[in-house]
């Protein structure tokens, strides 16, 4: 599990902050994101880039795939029985996308609601949806 949230965080990562730059669309910012969030739930300073760097890493490489493989397959599994992994792992990562950017970016960190519909939010919910691909590959493989 820890490989496959590896695996897909530095998927994640390349896709939003290599990759689509590159072919000119926004850049992910999630270590940002993640920043701003410790600042506003616990009144951080800016030197909590390396909590944010830490929370980034943390959720892709622990709490996501904790998620994906406790909650998001045996729900899915439950509903609907020989569901196919890669239909779970775009779900799951729909459901990344607003839990990052609507939860946390505007519910706690007070940013607009997916953060206003801007360039940034498409990369985002693609990058998201790579992610959770990504790992229920990695998981899918291992099995």
């Amino acid at each position: 599990m820890l490989v496959g949230g590896l695996v897909a965080t530095v998927a994640f990562d390349l896709f939003g902050q290599w990759l689509t730059p590159t072919l000119g669309f926004a850049r992910l910012a999630p270590v940002p994101l993640a920043t701003q969030t410790l600042q506003v739930l616990l009144g951080l300073t800016e030197s909590a880039v390396l909590g944010g760097t830490i929370v980034h890493w943390a959720t892709g490489i622990l709490f996501y795939p904790i998620g994906y493989v406790f909650i998001a397959l045996p729900i899915a599994r439950a509903i609907i029985p020989g569901i196919h992994w890669l239909v779970v792992a775009v779900v799951y990562g729909v459901v990344l996308w607003v839990f990052a950017l609507y939860v946390m970016a505007h519910l706690v960190a007070g940013n607009p609601p997916f953060l206003g519909f801007t360039g940034i939010t498409y990369v985002a919910l693609v990058g998201h949806v790579v992610y959770a691909v990504v790992l229920g590959a990695v998981l899918a493989a291992r099995r």
